[in-house]
């Protein structure tokens, strides 16, 4: 797959976030604004096309889809509670970016701001944007830099968003200019967003405590042959879900570290007594064990006498049995 640059041309499918009532059609390259005239007519013309870009719009959450890359993980159900309060007592007060759906006229696409829309369309409220033309390029820079300016976004959010470009096909450069960071710091956020899929990141959250250390720690348990198939087996338990997003990576990480629970090997089978004459001689071999006693007299050897104790069997063990009972009388 090629590389993208800041400077291709070339468009590439995105990935959708998650939690929006509307599946997004693949993003493309926003249609291009049709050319300026020259002169006096074209700088005119060009200034209210900037003053457009820059207004504030009230537009219908209906007619929005989205567009971009996921850049939240897991869903906070407080926190957005909150965002709804907030937004139904005071409105809304920064607006959201959208770009012109480019096949679907009358209809935008959002760059940024999609917990703000699912709030405000669960409100029923207009949603305040600015409308601007951007191709996939510009969006993802928009995106990953307003992702930059927020600090609620966690260390495995950000990494994931730049694990999903670089999916995607974006180069490095691009990367990196759009989070605002240095090539390092891209190769170790990337190092954590490229050791787990995407859905397992979803259920566990955003874990806002978590930081780039116990990730990789946690990459490397999972390199453990069945530590993953242990915290994949408790994630689909009750239990986890009741858990907030730092409690879940860290039972998570617990089971995944466990080790496997061997079974106790089953004791050796205890080897056979030889019971024998008083001249020495062999009679037959006794074997204790968890099922009890037994008794072999080998025909081979016994010369007859294996088929006399089949006959006299019942008497000898009654009386046996007898000797017993009276010696634990006496004791």
């Amino acid at each position: 797959m090629a590389r993208k640059g800041i400077l291709s041309t070339g468009t590439k499918s995105s990935k959708p976030a998650t939690g929006e009532t509307e599946k997004p059609e693949r993003p493309r390259t926003a249609a291009k604004a049709p050319s300026m005239p020259r002169g006096a007519v074209g700088a005119l013309q060009s200034s209210l096309s900037k003053l457009q870009e820059n207004a504030v719009q009230e537009i219908d959450a209906a007619l929005i889809d989205d567009a971009g890359f996921e850049d939240r993980l897991g869903h906070d159900s407080q926190a957005f509670a909150q965002l709804k309060e907030s937004l139904a007592t005071y409105g809304q007060q920064v607006p959201l970016l959208l770009r012109p759906h480019g096949s679907k006229p009358g209809r935008y696409e959002i760059v940024y701001g999609r917990r703000r829309m699912k709030a405000l369309r669960e409100l029923g409220l207009p949603v305040k944007a600015m409308v601007r033309q951007l191709d996939d390029h510009a969006l993802v820079m928009a995106q990953g830099q307003e992702n930059t300016s927020r600090q609620d976004l966690s260390f495995i959010e950000k990494a994931s968003f730049a694990a999903q470009l670089q999916e995607a096909g974006y180069d490095r450069p691009t990367i990196a200019a759009a989070l605002s960071i240095d090539q390092p710091m891209l190769s170790r956020m990337l190092t954590a967003g490229t050791a787990f899929d995407l859905e397992f990141l979803r259920q566990i959250g955003s874990a806002p405590g978590i930081g780039r250390d116990r990730w990789l720690a946690l990459a490397k348990l999972f390199r453990v042959p069945g530590a993953q198939n242990r915290a994949d087996a408790f994630m689909n338990t009750p239990e986890f879900i009741v858990l907030d997003s730092d409690a879940r990576f860290e039972a998570v990480y617990e089971r995944a570290a466990r080790k496997p629970e061997t079974k106790a090997k089953p004791p050796a089978p205890a080897k056979p007594r030889t019971l024998r004459t008083p001249e020495g001689k062999a009679l037959a071999d006794i074997r204790t064990n968890a099922r009890g006693v037994t008794l072999n007299v080998p025909a081979r050897t016994a010369e007859g006498f294996d088929l006399w104790l089949n006959d006299h069997a019942e008497a000898l063990i009654n009386e046996l049995h007898a000797r017993w009972k009276n010696g634990r009388a006496e004791d």
